[in-house]
């Protein structure tokens, strides 16, 4: 069969995507990203990277396992994340080495935080990094021509990726979901993904984490409402307002921004992965925050700022700070704990823009931070939030747009996989393979 389809990670557990799509004698691989549950549990850090080996990361499998395509190691042409976030690109810094003379081929968002990720960490790879713009094309070599997409997820710049092959068009519609009036960024790019689909799709590669939800995904715009009814909504007069989110969610931070101008505070933005994902965004002229916000990331910087506000009035400020998933060592966590010079104080208002991803040591992580800012009796919002993953009604659309002739669930577990191509085989489609990490499969 001339493609061939290796599917390295995000088939057996729900991170860790890598696909690698094998043409004759040429090899793209599709995402390269870490497992994140792993990958936290070995440097206890959920939104960024720190520099360990590749071989220190496949022990604990927080990283996709090439040794599944040993044999095609010289035969890889590129390296194709579909967007930025860490499940997606974040192992590249350890294992696009592997594939020396493969260039890294992504969205301008994407690569700009992967620049800023190998500058902080001193890792210098390889590998060319080259920059495609959504709803664009770059012709490979004479069997492989890769065009991205432009379709909303929660972060900027995600791309459904086509391959072109004279075998047919491989679409890998990973993270994803149908947002029509999106904060930040075009809507998804409908009319090229149908006419995708009049050409015709051997085959789908797409995301299943919310197989299990027959509900169409709500809108970016949702979620603004969401922090407008609690932010604006609720009494806060003499109150401190903390709000984390996903540092990468630009979006989101978008709209704290737009709801903090509203209440007439000042907006400080603390910590780390804060600062690299917004000047990321800054860099390529994505947004401009900075004329609005305070961004710190260093310790001595943020106790500076905590004890200004303390001594200002916590009611003249807006905290936007890291710590959504409960991490030790984010600035959320470090506040509750009193180890940063602020100290909450009864009816003080923090609002988790996120929902807890659903794996032990998260769920861990928030309970102790949740138990904690209760001792405080503080007012905890959760779950002000909406999805960037697409649900059973968004699949349903991208199905009858491009009508595969094969389907790959990816990014979940097989029973969620499964659940997709129950579903698939109700619309009339009765070629979904579920998969394996590590297994291959030829069409």
């Amino acid at each position: 069969m001339p493609i061939e389809v290796c599917c390295i990670g995000g088939f057996s557990k729900t991170e860790g995507n890598s696909v690698a799509i094998k043409v004759d004698d040429e090899v793209i691989l599709l995402d390269m990203g870490l497992s994140m549950e792993d990958y936290i549990r070995y440097t206890e850090d959920r939104e960024d990277v720190s520099s360990k080996t590749y071989a220190q990361l496949l022990r604990v499998n927080a990283v996709p396992n090439y040794n599944f395509i040993k044999e095609w190691h010289s035969k890889v042409k590129a390296i194709v994340p579909s967007h930025g976030h860490l499940d997606h690109v974040g192992a590249i810094p350890f294992a696009a080495s592997l594939f020396p003379t493969a260039p890294v081929i992504s969205t301008p968002y994407s690569i700009e935080i992967l620049k800023s990720i190998l500058w902080d960490e001193h890792i210098t790879l390889p590998n060319k990094l080259i920059t495609l713009n959504l709803n664009s094309s770059i012709k490979l070599s004479d069997k492989i021509t890769i065009e991205f997409v432009n379709v909303t997820h929660s972060i900027p710049h995600t791309a459904i990726v086509v391959l072109h092959t004279p075998y047919g068009k491989v679409m890998y519609a990973n993270d994803y979901k149908f947002d029509r009036q999106p904060v930040i960024g075009k809507k998804p790019n409908f009319e090229r993904l149908k006419e995708l689909g009049d050409e015709g799709i051997k085959l789908l590669i797409v995301n299943c984490l919310y197989a299990h939800e027959h509900k169409k995904t709500p809108s970016e715009s949702v979620a603004k409402q969401m922090l407008k009814d609690v932010m604006l909504g609720v009494q806060s007069e003499k109150k401190a307002m903390v709000v984390t989110t996903f540092s990468s969610h630009i979006a989101r931070l978008k709209s704290i921004i737009e709801m903090g101008k509203k209440l007439d505070r000042k907006i400080v933005f603390l910590g780390r992965s804060l600062m690299k994902y917004v000047q990321a965004a800054e860099r390529i002229n994505l947004v401009n925050f900075s004329k609005d916000v305070k961004i710190l990331r260093h310790r001595d910087q943020i106790d500076k700022m905590l004890k200004k506000i303390e001594k200002e009035g916590r009611d003249k400020y807006l905290i936007v700070c890291t710590g959504h998933q409960g991490e030790p060592r984010a600035v959320l966590s470090r506040i509750s704990r009193g180890e940063l010079d602020f100290k909450f104080k009864e009816g003080d208002i923090v609002i988790f823009s996120c929902q807890v991803i659903p794996v032990e040591i998260n769920i861990d992580n928030r309970e102790k931070l949740e138990k904690s800012l209760s001792a405080m009796n503080v007012r905890i919002f959760r779950d002000v939030h909406v999805s960037g993953h697409g649900a059973l009604e968004d699949h349903r659309d991208l199905l009858e747009l491009v009508r595969p002739e094969h389907i790959i669930p990816i990014h979940a577990e097989n029973a969620k996989a499964q659940m997709l191509a129950d579903f698939a085989a109700g619309l009339g489609y009765k070629n979904t393979h579920v998969m394996q990490d590590g297994k291959k499969i030829s069409f």
